[in-house]
């Protein structure tokens, strides 16, 4: 497996925009947050090329390409473990650079920050289909490889062990679909890392309205003629529905309707972010990111987490509801688990408060704190 050659970029790091089809596209920053003012910080940007790469659905690609961001350097204590690794898993639609913005890893990679970039050395991949890493746009469309979140974390594990030189991790940490992730990394690999924080998730199948709205999108543009099988020439109607559709869910009903006061002012609001939308994504990519949570249910085995674990949640999320409370209540077969569940307020976003670090920043230092090894 040969590390394409990275590329180093410097200066300050600009906050951007998940693409569009994202339920999970973060919430912007506003002055109704407290001011974070992004770290200037110089990443590392690079590909890791996985050869003849087997999916859990049996199909394979003859190289599968991962894309991420680095920053800082690991480091590696007398028995050659790396102490200072931390992976950062995206959500659905999203991709690694997709968090370098002020209100995450503004607050938090910067000197003397929880996760000072100086002292850890923080990855952020793009998921498979996600991003710069291989996916269905590249060519071969509906051809793609039908991928899961099993195979995405074999393809990030793939990527810290042979690509990075990472052996062990002191943190790893996931919004919304990266938080579902982490559960299961906890599962599939649990003596690799020190802690676990998967941030806007819980852990059980997805199911009830969380797979009718995933399944709606899917539907669309499956079921639209001018999708063509895959084969289309210009994006198909449908993608509006799924523009529309993560519109709807990755926020809370008081800020969109802040947002959009008036039924002219509704409209308007959910014409630009479609126009966004259509200008970011692609159809495929979008039913296969919405379909590959299929293989999600941590459930049977959370007994099987060894390293402290603390599951963050806003009161406001539209897709993980407190009312299901089901993170209540399998959090105590974690045995080192702790569930926390951010009230509604002014500064929450729902689904999107899980980029929104200041929210939920001090119980990942407690995380940090109680899961630090004795000198």
């Amino acid at each position: 497996m040969a590390l394409v050659a990275a590329l180093a970029l410097a200066g300050q790091v600009a906050a951007q925009t998940a693409p569009a089809g994202a339920a999970t596209r973060a919430a912007p920053h506003t002055s109704s947050q407290t001011p974070r003012s992004e770290v200037a910080l110089t990443p590392v940007e690079g590909d890791f090329a996985i050869k003849d790469f087997h999916f859990t659905s049996g199909e394979s690609l003859p190289e599968l390409r991962i894309h991420y961001v680095a920053f800082g350097k690991p480091k590696k204590d007398a028995k050659g473990v790396v102490r200072n690794a931390v992976l950062v898993l995206h959500g659905t639609g999203g991709y690694g650079r997709g968090l370098v913005r002020p209100e995450f890893s503004g607050a938090l990679f910067g000197p003397g920050q929880l996760l000072d970039a100086n002292q850890y050395f923080i990855v952020l991949p793009d998921g498979i289909g996600h991003g710069k890493s291989s996916k269905p746009s590249d060519g071969l469309r509906a051809k793609f490889p039908h991928y899961g979140y099993f195979d995405m974390i074999q393809a990030q594990y793939r990527l810290l062990t042979d690509g990075l030189g990472v052996n062990h991790a002191r943190l790893i940490m996931g919004t919304s679909m990266g938080g579902m992730q982490t559960w299961l990394w906890g599962e599939l690999h649990p003596d690799f890392m020190d802690a676990l924080m998967p941030l806007a998730s819980i852990p059980m199948q997805i199911s009830g309205r969380n797979r009718v709205w995933r399944k709606l999108i899917i539907d669309a543009i499956r079921n639209d003629p001018a999708w063509d099988g895959g084969n289309y020439t210009r994006q198909p109607p449908s993608l509006r529905t799924a523009e529309e559709m993560t519109w709807l869910v990755g926020s809370n009903p008081v800020r969109r309707m802040n947002a959009a006061p008036t039924l002219a002012d509704a409209d308007k609001v959910i014409d630009k972010y479609v126009a966004q939308g259509y200008e970011l994504d692609d159809a495929n990519d979008v039913m296969y990111q919405m379909d590959s949570s299929h293989d999600y249910d941590p459930g049977p085995n959370l007994e099987k987490i060894k390293a402290p674990l603390y599951a963050v949640n806003s009161a406001d999320d539209l897709i993980n509801p407190p009312e299901l409370g089901v993170l209540e209540k399998e959090i105590h077969r974690v045995a080192h688990g702790k569930a926390v569940v951010i009230p509604y307020s002014d500064k929450t976003w729902g689904h999107g408060s899980h980029t929104i670090a200041v929210l939920w920043e001090q119980y990942l230092d407690e995380l940090l704190k109680s899961s630090a090894s004795p000198e």
